[in-house]
């Protein structure tokens, strides 16, 4: 296996989607990555085809020019924690574990919410009178 920015990119895959392996290269930074490091193709070509030259190159067009993985995880957080710190309604609804985007509560959003959590006395009441 090659490893790229402290991951192992998979022998068997084709170099572009082996990439996406890698935290902050998606397919369009991928496609940007091989372009910049000269490994063209029309069928792309797998990772254990490429020579150590190639690997070498990957490895230098992805540590210099694209933020990945640590420090790219780093800087989210740092945003995110800036958020918090200033106050604003987007760092408050992070800390709080609720959708930041606008997305409604009432239903839904069980993603960032997690499981539900019962509560007494919501919904209809049985044999309630006026």
């Amino acid at each position: 296996m090659v490893r790229v920015a402290g991951v192992d990119i998979p022998d068997g895959k084709r170099v572009d989607i082996a990439l996406r392996r890698i935290y902050g290269i998606g397919p369009r930074v991928a496609l940007d990555i091989l372009e910049e490091a000269d490994i063209e193709g029309d069928p792309k070509p797998k990772v254990m085809d490429l020579s150590e030259a190639q690997v070498d190159r990957l490895r230098e067009v992805v540590d210099k020019e694209h933020t990945v993985e640590g420090d790219l995880r780093r800087e989210v957080a740092m945003n995110v924690r800036r958020l918090i710190e200033i106050g604003s309604t987007r760092g408050s609804r992070h800390r709080r574990g609720l959708p930041v985007r606008g997305q409604r509560t009432r239903t839904n959003a069980r993603t960032r919410k997690g499981p539900r959590r019962t509560v007494a006395g919501r919904g209809r009441r049985t044999g309630a009178k006026k």
